[in-house]
């Protein structure tokens, strides 16, 4: 093995070789231009096509998967709108790390193929392209997760994701950039270099599923796939503008994938969709489901899709809900931009006809062997282990992420135990809320942030409390967007007095001008495997926000 910095060089190398000529921009925006959302589709790009660019506007998965039905659209043409898009967002915000066109395209045209000669869809997601974040391997391709180490290791199993994808019809189309390790809230590595975000590129698009976010923010995927064990699909989903869900453990396979902390499954990592539409976050969900994906990964709960679960049965089928809004989590206070935004859903719901209601043991479990295993990927090149996202030159700030060294399995085992008296808690308080509801019902679900602020500059991310609630209690969680942040709507607040630390250095880094143009999104959780009642309700809740506030401009 060379060092790691050739490595490095060698992967960069054969990455650029894999972008087709004529899809290399002419004239990309000057540095200084931070929005480049719509630049794919303007003149200045001139990559797409008038018929690409609609295609890539669509952004319903709904639709396209009807047309793509159809035949209206066909797969090759579908797939390489969204591939152009992808290149173009790559060289705007860096968010790839494998591409192969030509496989895509030949997939691509299989599926045409087969739908013109028995005029059947091969499955649920039939020629849709889906992007997988880089720890999803796909046979005969590279999945480094961002490890100079990982270099050269090519994979000769698809794992079970990618093998159901391929069952459901889809066509998997390139992977995208996660920080060193997983383990951070923003992207970054040495192999693939920092992602931003397409709204405001001083900000970052999140993390660790942060190419998956910065592609769907730049339209570049109608669907993707990312992986959350903090957080990791929401940041990116919330920071992006776009909808992300974090299912319960073991609601959908895992099996095959890389990871760090391989073999530690007191917190288990998951997967989800991340998608310009919540119509694409319920076909992932359908689809992979009706797969029977336990008959692949033992892990996988033996539980089908219950469409009676989705029609919020159990929530008195939707008619009037009642959901508990967390403002705030004790200890960090949100920007005044998620204020605003808490207080638009309350405002949309109640007119709606629901109601609102009532206003760290996991990191401890998650990274008690983290030291050792990282250590031990990154020793094999020599490349050092990134001890912050911070720009280069800029003060770092304490994100709340380290690498303690390592406990023992008994102290790990009295966790176990802090766990589960936090979850019996937990339970106990929701089945009680049902006295103050006034439905005969606890309270259907809970709506709070994703983060305390919307997306910060680099290195700026400070891990709070809002994502990991739904870890350590495995509650499923869905992300919408609301808003954007207003210079005018969302002033400084002056404040004298902090909850933390933390709750300072988080005031301390707000002023709407740092924030321009960043989405502005919340999260909506229900209690454990109610993953079909969770989509539901936040359908309900995105469709209260639509007609009151309108949709939000992206």
């Amino acid at each position: 093995m060379g060092s790691w910095q050739d490595l490095v060089a060698d992967k960069k190398l054969r990455q650029q070789a894999a972008i087709p000529l004529d899809w290399v921009l002419k004239s990309p925006p000057a540095p200084d231009v931070l929005d480049v959302r719509t630049f794919p589709d303007s003149p200045q790009c001139g990559v797409l096509s008038e018929r690409e660019i609609t295609i890539t506007n669509a952004v319903d998965v709904e639709l396209l998967l009807a047309k793509l039905a159809s035949g209206e659209w066909s797969s090759v043409e579908v797939t390489t709108a969204y591939y152009k898009r992808a290149i173009i967002a790559h060289q705007l915000v860096n968010c790839l790390t494998e591409i192969f066109v030509d496989r895509a395209l030949q997939r691509a045209r299989e599926l045409d193929e087969h739908l013109k000669t028995t005029g059947k869809v091969v499955g649920p997601l039939h020629g849709l392209p889906i992007s997988l974040k880089d720890q999803i391997p796909i046979k005969g391709l590279e999945c480094t997760m961002g490890y100079a180490s990982w270099i050269g290791r090519y994979f000769e199993k698809d794992a079970v994701m990618t093998q159901v994808l391929y069952a459901c019809g889809a066509v998997p189309f390139v992977m995208t950039n996660v920080p060193q390790t997983l383990m951070w809230s923003e992207t970054y590595n040495l192999v693939f270099g920092r992602t931003s975000n397409p709204a405001n590129r001083t900000l970052t698009c999140g993390g660790s599923s942060g190419g998956e976010g910065a592609l769907g923010g730049m339209k570049g995927t109608p669907l993707g796939i990312g992986s959350d064990i903090g957080g990791s699909v929401r940041y990116p989903s919330a920071f992006n503008g776009l909808y992300g869900l974090r299912p319960s453990y073991h609601r959908i396979p895992y099996s095959g994938c890389v990871n760090s902390l391989m073999g530690q499954d007191s917190a288990p990592s998951v997967l989800g969709p991340i998608s310009g539409s919540l119509s694409g976050v319920r076909a992932f969900m359908k689809a992979v489901i009706g797969q029977q994906p336990w008959l692949l990964d033992p892990l996988v709960v033996r539980k089908r899709w219950i469409e009676e679960e989705y029609q919020l049965a159990d929530h008195g089928f939707g008619k009037q809900l009642c959901f508990a809004l967390m403002e705030d989590d004790g200890i960090v206070l949100p920007h005044p931009p998620l204020q605003r935004a808490m207080k638009m859903t309350a405002d949309a719901l109640r007119a709606a006809g629901h109601k609102g209601a009532l206003r760290s043991c996991f990191a401890a479990i998650w990274l008690a062997g983290a030291l050792e295993d990282i250590d031990a990927v990154t020793a094999a090149s020599g490349e050092p282990r990134i001890e912050s996202m911070a720009m280069p030159g800029a003060q770092a700030v304490d994100t709340g992420m380290g690498y303690p060294a390592g406990i023992s399995a008994y102290e790990n085992w009295q966790l176990h135990k802090q766990r589960t008296a936090l979850r019996e808690e937990y339970l106990a308080l929701w089945q009680a809320s049902a006295a103050e509801t006034g439905t005969g019902r606890p309270v259907d679900a809970i709506i709070l942030p994703v983060a305390p602020s919307a997306a910060p500059p680099h290195g700026k991310s400070i891990i709070a409390t809002y994502t990991v609630l739904g870890n350590i209690m495995n509650y499923p969680a869905c992300v919408f967007p609301v808003t954007t942040v207003d210079p005018v709507q969302d002033p400084v607040q002056k404040r004298e007095t902090f909850m933390s630390p933390t709750d300072e250095e988080n005031y301390n880094l707000y002023h709407p001008d740092t924030f321009k143009n960043a989405p502005v999104s919340l999260q909506l959780m229900g209690q454990t495997l109610e993953e079909e009642a969770v989509l539901a309700m936040t359908e309900i809740v995105d469709n209260a926000l639509k007609s009151k506030f309108g949709v939000v401009k992206k």
